[in-house]
């Protein structure tokens, strides 16, 4: 095999698992009616209680100002809410509301498309997915600056 065709194989793989992941996300999100990235926003706040814009920017690989106005929204529609910390009324964190919480656990719930598909891949053999994992790492580590 050529390297081209080995290199763009591998890519390809990458492109076709991340674009499946990304449809399973889009399906779930406009069932409850937001977008994928405030659904993975309330999926990361709903395990990082209190996390700051920052972190959550950092957590979701995206810049401060799109998770800002993203949190905006979410805001807006009454699933988030920033909250002061005691005495630095600068230092903001976000967390969910009940109604933040409900519509997580509808995502949680045995109707999401994409939890349905990352348990068939948690059923896989454990050797498999350690054997998976420190793959991805290999690649991940090369592909780093």
């Amino acid at each position: 095999m050529t390297i081209d065709l080995l290199n763009n194989e591998i890519l390809m793989s990458f492109f076709q698992i991340n674009k499946a992941y990304n449809r399973l996300v889009k399906s779930d999100a406009e069932r409850l009616g937001i977008t994928p990235v405030q659904l993975k926003a309330l999926y990361r706040i709903n395990f990082n209680p209190n996390i700051s814009l920052g972190e959550l920017a950092e957590k979701l690989k995206l810049t401060n100002s799109t998770v800002s106005g993203v949190i905006d929204r979410l805001v807006h529609s009454g699933l988030v809410e920033r909250v002061a910390a005691p005495g630095d009324r600068r230092s903001v964190s976000i967390r969910l509301t009940e109604e933040g919480r409900k519509r997580l656990d509808q995502f949680n719930s045995s109707d999401s498309i994409l939890m349905k598909k990352i348990k068939e891949v948690l059923d896989l053999p454990e050797e498999e997915i350690s054997h998976l994992l420190r793959l991805h790492q290999l690649v991940l580590d090369k592909l780093t600056i």
